[in-house]
C-alpha cells in the first residue's frame, strides 16, 4: 500500500522533530496465525537481595520497586521469584529456613517460625502485589533443610532422603517436605498474599556451595506424587507446581522424559539458560518458563550497545527474541533485579552506587518487553520486516491492543510501515512508539496511523528496539 512516506523522526536532541523521506519497511502482523501465551517478565531478590534493598532511603526504595515494577517509571515486570529459605541462619547471604532446626524426626510435630520477613522478600512482594499489581508469585526452594537430605547440608548438593536412591538413616523426608513447603505458602497467605507458582528444585544438575539439592527426573517424580496431593488436600488446588530449573534448557528435556507418569500433576516447565539456552521448545504439552539468566562473568556495564558483549541491553533484547520465538517461552525472567552487593558482574539489572540505585540497559531491554506484552497476551505471526538484522514480534493482549516489538540490529535506521490482518478484522484507532537505545530508556516516539486505521509507521533507529502499541478502534 504504501511504498514511499513521509515520517516524523525523532531527532537525537529530545523535542526536536524533522521531516525526513524514506523506504518504508513492510510489517505484517496476522492475528489469525497464534502460538503461546505469555505470563509476563520477572526477576528475583532472593539470597537477602531485597533485605539489602530494604535498608535504603525511602526515596531509593521506591526508585527501586517503580524501576522493577512500574510500567511508566521502570521495566513493568509483572513475575517475582522468592526463594523459600533452606538455611539454619543468615549468616553471609544465607535465606534462613521456616524450620532452622530438626523437628526431631520426619514425622515429629513441626516446629516453623515466621519472622514476617522472609529473607526481605516479603516487604518486596507486598509492594509487587499490592502497590503495583503483580499476580503471579513464583516460589522456589534451592534446597529443603539439610537436615532432610543425605548430605547433612542445605549446600553442597545432596538428595532429599526418601527420593529413589536416596536412603537416609533418619527416615523418609518427603512428605515432611512438603508439609513444609505447603506451610510456606500459608505463611504468604496469612500476608494476604497469594502464591501462584511452587518449586521445589534450582538448577538440580549443578552442585554448589550455597543452597543446592540434587535430583534426577525420577526422584522428582517420586517428590511429585507426594507434593500434589498434599497441596490438594489443603485447599491449594489452584496452585500450579513448577519444575524444575535444571542449569541449562536442554537437560530440562531429559528430566521431562523421567517424569512423564507426573507430567499431569504440574503446571509449568521450567529451565535456566547458563549451559544452553531456549533454543527450540521443550518436549511438553506444558507451558514452559525460562527461569534464570544473566551475565554473571563480564564487569559490570550500563550500555545499550557498544560491541555486542555479554551484558550489553541489546544482547539482552535479542535473547529474549530467541526465547519467545525459537523456545517458545510464557514467561523469561532475569536472574537478579537489584543488589548492593561488591560484586561487579551484570548479574543484576540494578546497582547501588552510593545508597543510590542505578539501573542498566539491561533493565530496560525487558522494560521493551515487560511493559506492552501483559499477562494474557497471545504471541501471533509476522512477517516481513526486511530480514536481515531486523527481528520482529508481534501480540494480542487481553485489552485487545496489538504490540509489535522491532529490533534493529543495523548500523542504520529504518522506517517501518505496519499493516494488521486475519482475525475478526482489526482497525488502529491511534499507535504509539517506545525506544530504547543508548541515549534512551523506554522513551515515547511518535506514530502515525492512517485514515483507514490499516497501517502505522513510525521510525526504528540504528541499533535500537522500539515497540509500537497499537490501539483498536471501537467496535460499531
Amino acid at each position: 500500500m504504501y511504498s514511499t512516506m513521509t515520517l516524523l523522526l525523532l531527532g537525537s536532541v529530545p523535542g526536536i522533530m524533522a521531516l525526513e523521506p524514506r523506504q518504508a519497511t513492510g510489517i505484517t502482523v496476522d492475528l489469525s496465525r497464534t502460538y503461546q501465551t505469555m505470563d509476563g517478565f520477572g526477576t528475583s531478590e532472593a539470597f537477602q537481595r531485597a533485605v539489602t534493598m530494604q535498608r535504603l532511603s525511602e526515596t531509593e526504595q521506591r526508585k527501586f520497586l517503580d524501576l522493577m515494577f512500574s510500567t511508566e517509571k521502570g521495566a513493568g515486570l509483572t513475575i517475582l521469584r522468592n526463594g523459600i529459605g533452606s538455611s539454619p541462619d543468615m549468616r553471609d547471604d544465607h535465606m534462613v529456613s521456616i524450620q532452622p532446626k530438626n523437628p526431631g524426626g520426619p514425622k515429629a510435630t513441626p516446629q516453623y517460625v515466621w519472622d514476617k520477613s522472609d529473607n526481605g522478600q516479603l516487604w518486596v512482594t507486598t509492594e509487587a502485589v499490592h502497590t503495583y499489581g503483580v499476580k503471579t508469585i513464583y516460589a522456589n526452594a534451592w534446597s529443603a533443610p539439610g537436615y532432610m537430605k543425605t548430605n547433612g547440608n542445605d549446600a553442597n548438593g545432596g538428595s532429599l532422603c526418601g527420593v529413589s536412591g536416596a536412603s537416609c538413616s533418619s527416615g523418609d523426608w518427603k512428605q515432611a517436605f512438603a508439609d513444609y513447603l505447603v506451610q510456606y505458602v500459608k505463611y504468604y497467605a496469612a500476608e494476604n498474599i497469594t502464591i501462584t507458582n511452587l518449586g521445589f528444585l534450582n538448577e538440580p544438575d549443578y552442585t554448589t556451595s550455597y543452597a543446592s539439592m540434587s535430583s534426577s527426573g525420577t526422584q522428582a517424580q517420586d517428590f511429585i506424587k507426594i507434593l500434589r496431593p498434599t497441596l490438594d488436600r489443603n485447599g491449594l488446588t489452584d496452585l500450579q507446581i513448577n519444575c524444575c530449573d535444571t542449569m541449562g534448557w536442554s537437560t530440562m528435556n531429559s528430566m521431562l522424559n523421567q517424569m512423564r507418569s507426573v507430567e499431569s500433576s504440574l503446571g509449568v516447565a521450567t529451565g535456566h539458560a547458563y549451559t544452553s539456552g531456549p533454543s527450540s521448545p521443550l518436549s511438553t504439552k506444558l507451558k514452559t518458563w525460562m527461569t534464570e539468566a544473566a551475565d554473571n562473568n563480564g564487569a559490570w556495564t550500563s550500555s545499550w550497545y557498544s560491541n555486542g558483549g555479554a551484558g550489553e541491553g541489546m544482547t539482552w533484547a535479542n535473547n529474549i527474541y530467541s526465547a519467545i520465538t525459537s523456545g517458545n517461552v510464557s514467561a523469561y525472567l532475569y536472574w537478579i533485579g537489584a543488589q548492593d552487593r561488591s560484586s561487579n558482574t551484570n548479574s543484576k539489572m540494578i546497582r547501588v552506587v552510593n545508597k543510590a540505585v542505578d539501573p542498566s540497559k539491561r533493565l530496560w531491554a525487558m522494560a521493551n518487553w515487560s511493559r506492552f506484552v501483559r499477562p494474557g497476551a497471545v504471541r501471533v505471526g509476522t512477517s516481513g520486516g526486511g530480514g536481515g538484522g531486523m527481528r520482529v514480534t508481534a501480540f494480542r493482549n487481553v485489552d485487545g491492543t496489538v504490540s509489535v516489538q522491532v529490533i534493529n540490529n543495523n548500523g542504520g535506521g529504518a522506517t517501518v510501515a505496519i499493516t494488521v490482518n486475519g482475525g475478526e478484522g482489526f482497525a488502529a484507532a491511534g499507535a504509539k512508539g517506545w525506544v530504547t537505545d543508548n541515549s534512551r530508556d523506554c522513551n515515547q516516539i511518535d506514530a502515525a496511523v492512517d485514515a483507514a486505521g490499516k497501517t502505522v509507521s513510525g521510525s526504528v533507529p540504528a541499533r535500537s528496539m522500539v515497540t509500537f502499541v497499537l490501539r483498536p478502534a471501537a467496535k460499531v
